[in-house]
């Protein structure tokens, strides 16, 4: 079962020449219902959580205290969007808002206690100058008091979340102005509720100053345009938007619950962070910013507040394990650079700082603890990527190095060292393909066999699929739950109608996400099995479609994504050329095809087939569903010169992606 993609900015780019409006995207469902089929934890799934609970120091409460310091009040446990749609909701983990509650034998313990970290809601206080929203999404938002106003750190994912934590901010502070907002990195859970604090014309007229860092507004909408419909299906999975939010089901992500699903705004920099190490006043206060490129974020940066003795290092540093690889999909992050960065904000500011925070998680207090907290971030990413460097040059491949590095007791025993959000086997293996890449050496592995066909060659060699079914069943008794997943795998990419081989895979994956100590990992078991049991069905999405996106998408972009829904046998072939003349902006391009290849460059040809006149504006209406391109031809807003037709047959080749595309099926 699929459907078409129509949340995130994937479809917008697709939409500069599809002939139909968008649709009512995925990110509009209301959610999931339970379904009735989810098994119970085995006695090996059973035993495997016991053990956790003796291998781990769970006497150590500091987190706790500290998750709690400065509890103001709750809040909303529901944030409602203009049309009453309830985009945010902290009733629906209501099962994680008791502190004294046991792990239940469906859930990884060390995970249970992140979840139930996390899930503490509402207005903190950090120090007597700033205070932190937290779990009105899956981010923070921190409210800095200077002289005559507000600065505001990562306003969130959406502007309803960003507004109710603003509300709840000055139902116990002075109603002082918004002066500043910071954007730490480019990630859409740190700018997208910018407008839920500030009107931009504030922005515009200077009352308002936004700060980020170097390359923030290209990598804000790029990560998510390439390979955006590939990267938001399978987000589906990484942040359970396929499953319940109960023990059985989505128990959070390890960072956060989840992801708000409302208006999903972006107001441009004015001042953009270009230096390693650059010196800012901020309404009133000495900010010290520090550029962290490459690390979490490929545009990142810390801070430091001289006044308050306050350092905020981003997401480089929180209480997990972060990703240096993504499972959503995304770009290889540097480990060594993360590393670098932190011991050059220990260098700098480690003897003064006296309170630590982030737009994650809970602050950390007291000079000697915050210097313990960066050494041990620090030391976890740079000991797996010399680890794994190790075993890499002892000739041990990718997978290998997966199930063979192992954190030393002394970070072992670090909360914060644990893979929450990231796990050290799929970071060792992001540090592995930085350096190496995919391909493990072996030439056995240099050309296999795609998935359905290399199944179908494996089933018949292991004796057909009633064997391999039964043969799995008894590992399956065992408890040898990893080896049945990819047995069976290959029965049901051979056969992809052998119910019986889904249910047990589904078994045996359902089993592996009850002890993932990873929420992502958590999350990807269980959608797969609920998937295997139920097929694909459309759910609650995160929908990053707003118009600001849009109109910050530069035009040159939009063109590169065209050039990804080519479609070389439709264009076999043929060879045309088109120039786009947008006249409010004042930007000329050429797209031009041969070879089965779309390529685009500035500035307008004078052997072009076509010339398209038209504006930027008629552009984002078009990207938005507000206007189609035919109704824009007829009233003007697009005027076509020279040979007509080639701007449709252009579009005829051009594919449309569907986003609940199959991923644990053919």
């Amino acid at each position: 079962m699929k459907q078409k993609l129509s949340a995130g900015i994937i479809v917008l780019a697709s939409a500069l020449f599809a002939s139909a409006a968008l649709a009512s995207g995925g990110g509009n469902s209301t959610g999931v219902a339970p379904l009735g089929s989810e098994k119970d934890a085995t006695a090996t799934t059973i035993k495997v959580n016991e053990d956790l609970l003796k291998a781990l120091p769970f006497s150590d409460t500091q987190d706790f205290k500290d998750a709690q310091k400065g509890f103001i009040e709750t809040g909303d446990l529901e944030i409602k969007d203009a049309s009453g749609k309830v985009v945010w909701s902290t009733k629906k983990f209501a099962f994680l808002q008791d502190l004294k509650k046991k792990a239940p034998a469906t859930v990884n313990p060390s995970l249970w206690r992140q979840m139930l970290l996390t899930n503490l809601t509402g207005l903190f206080k950090v120090d007597e100058h700033t205070y932190q929203v937290r779990n009105y999404d899956l981010s923070n938002i921190t409210f800095i008091e200077g002289k005559s106003g507000v600065i505001v750190m990562d306003p969130l994912v959406s502007a309803e979340t960003a507004k109710a934590a603003l509300e709840l901010y000055y139902k116990h502070r002075p109603k002082k102005p918004v002066k500043a907002v910071i954007y730490t990195h480019s990630h859409v859970d740190h700018f997208g509720g910018v407008r839920g604090v500030v009107d931009e014309a504030d922005v515009k007229s200077g009352k308002v100053k936004i700060f980020a860092p170097e390359g923030f507004v290209e990598n804000a909408i790029a990560e998510n345009v390439m390979a955006g419909n590939a990267m938001s299906r399978r987000a589906s999975y990484m942040y359970g938007n396929v499953l319940p939010q109960s023990e059985i089901g989505n128990v959070g992500a390890g960072l956060g619950s989840t992801t708000s699903a409302g208006n999903v705004t972006l107001i441009v920099p004015t001042d953009i962070i270009s230096k390693a190490w650059e010196d800012h006043v901020i309404d009133g206060l000495h900010f010290e910013f520090q550029l962290t490129p490459n690390t979490e974020a490929p545009s990142e940066m810390h801070f430091y507040i001289k006044e308050y003795k306050a350092l905020c290092a981003a997401e480089n540093v929180s209480h997990t394990m972060h990703n240096l690889y993504s499972l959503r999909g995304a770009k290889v992050r540097d480990s060594k650079a993360w590393a670098k960065h932190v011991d050059d904000s220990i260098v700098k500011w480690g003897d003064e700082a006296q309170v630590l925070y982030g737009p994650h998680h809970w602050p950390t207090w007291g000079n000697d603890r915050i210097k313990k907290h960066l050494a041990k971030t620090r030391d976890t990413y740079k000991y797996l990527h010399d680890q794994v460097l190790r075993l890499a040059n002892h000739g041990y491949t990718i997978n290998e190095v997966g199930d063979m590095v192992r954190l030393p007791k002394s970070l072992e025993q670090n909360w914060a060292s644990h893979g929450y959000y990231g796990s050290i086997s799929h970071n060792a293996r992001a540090v592995y393909n930085f350096y190496l890449g995919y391909f493990d050496g072996n030439p056995s592995h240099l050309h296999p066999l795609p998935p359905e066909a290399g199944s179908k060659k494996y089933v018949e060699y292991m004796g057909g699929a009633k064997h391999v079914i039964e043969m799995a069943k008894k590992d399956y008794a065992r408890g040898e739950y990893r080896w049945v997943a990819e047995a069976l795998d290959h029965v049901v990419f051979a056969d992809p109608n052998n119910q019986e081989a889904k249910d047990l895979l589904a078994d045996a994956l359902e089993q592996l996400g009850y002890v993932a100590e990873s929420g992502p990992w958590r999350n990807f078991y269980l959608s797969g099995a609920r998937e295997l049991r139920e097929g694909v069905k459309p759910a609650a999405t995160p929908n990053t479609a707003s118009p600001d996106v849009v109109q910050n998408m530069p035009i040159e972009m939009m063109l590169d994504f065209m050039a990804v829904r080519l479609n070389p046998k439709k264009a076999a072939g043929k060879k045309l050329k088109i120039n786009f003349n947008f006249t409010d902006v004042d930007e000329l391009y050429t797209v031009f095809l041969e070879n089965s290849t779309l390529n685009n460059r500035r500035g307008n040809e004078d052997d072009a087939d076509t010339t398209i006149t038209t504006t930027r504006v008629t552009l984002n209406e078009i990207m938005l569903g507000k206007t189609k391109v035919e109704d824009a031809l007829k009233n003007g807003a697009i005027k076509v010169t020279g040979t007509k037709g080639k701007f449709n047959e252009l579009k005829g080749m051009l594919d449309d992606f569907e986003f609940w595309f199959n991923i644990v099926t053919p």
